[in-house]
């Protein structure tokens, strides 16, 4: 039979209550126990006295006996001094994720992409005023001229598009004749 202390839940639903407890390995873990040894309220604030009770007698006999500690158990056996916790070291638990870095790496791309971008964009804006200043100059009454050209030429287009589509229809007239 192998002994282990632990806690078993008790208290009720959001309000949690645990009793430190030896018991035996198979057992359940809020069914049957051999002693209890201590209790654990995590409502109350971490400097308060009643957060963990402990019989230390009771404690160190049964570390005698060979039960051994749950990890949290142990960590409150260590606040007590009854028994040593070596600290466990994790040097990846801050770090995050792949599909975080992998997002952040994205983001960072779009950034400098934008960024260039508009620096891009401002140098073309500061070498086009500098064109544009001699087109200024010219007088308002050609602005309007420029504009009647430009509406001509898509109605040129349009009719240029129509004249092959009328010679189409004769071609193949002239194929199916021969």
């Amino acid at each position: 039979m192998s002994l282990k202390m632990r806690l078993a839940r008790g208290g009720a639903k959001k309000r949690p209550y645990y009793r430190i407890v030896v018991a035996d390995s198979r057992k359940p873990r809020d069914g049957r126990f051999i002693e209890r040894i201590g209790t654990y309220n995590p409502l109350l604030p971490k400097d308060h006295a009643e957060r963990v009770t402990l019989v230390e007698d009771r404690v160190k006999y049964w570390l005698g006996v060979g039960a051994r500690p749950s990890d949290r158990v142990h960590r409150f056996l260590d606040a007590a001094g009854i028994l040593k916790r070596d600290p466990k070291n994790n040097p990846q638990k801050a770090q995050p994720g792949q599909k975080r870095l992998d997002r952040e790496e994205a983001k960072r791309e779009a950034e400098a992409k934008a960024k260039e971008e508009a620096e891009a964009a401002a140098s073309a804006e500061a070498e086009a005023p500098a064109e544009e200043a001699p087109a200024e100059d010219t007088p308002a009454e050609e602005a309007p001229a420029e504009e009647a050209a430009a509406e001509e030429t898509p109605a040129e287009e349009a009719a240029a598009d129509e004249a092959p589509a009328e010679e189409a229809p004769a071609e193949k007239a002239e194929e199916k004749s021969e």
